[in-house]
């Protein structure tokens, strides 16, 4: 009976010893963007790597007219950004600081996605997108 209890006993401290850690993504597709048309358009917010990454592809016209005015444009590309929590809300980082810096905003299982843009300390926020999905996976390691 006491070599049946040590083995309960050595199991027990073994799995209070494992550690299951638990994060999030939040996966926004089918987004809708306010000036441009896009084949594809998808947000992935990776926060135990605090990064996201946008897909997408442009549709033929508005490929066409980025491509007149950037020769570098892309008809298919991935960024990605780190970003941060504040508040209710999720921000990717500056991009353009100190005098002009926009970042996109994102709120927490919402479909719109806003950019916010300061120009020597004024600040203004704009929808950019709405997504007809979003969805939040709780990920395991």
């Amino acid at each position: 009976m006491k070599k049946n209890n040590f083995g309960l006993v050595f199991l027990l401290i073994i799995f209070n010893f494992q550690t299951i850690v638990f994060s999030e993504i939040m996966l926004l597709t089918g987004c809708k963007n306010l000036n441009d048309s896009f084949i594809k358009n998808e947000y992935i917010l990776d926060f135990e790597k605090s990064l996201m990454t946008r897909n997408y592809v442009y549709d033929k016209k508005t490929y066409k007219k980025h491509k007149t005015t950037d020769l570098s444009i892309k008809k298919e590309n991935t960024l990605e950004r780190f970003m941060y929590e504040d508040k209710n809300l999720i921000l990717t980082d500056k991009i353009g600081y100190p005098q002009f810096y926009t970042q996109i905003i994102f709120e927490k299982n919402s479909p719109i996605i806003n950019i916010k843009t300061v120009i020597n300390g004024e600040e203004a926020i704009s929808k950019i997108s709405t997504c007809s999905k979003v969805e939040v996976f709780e990920k395991e390691s």
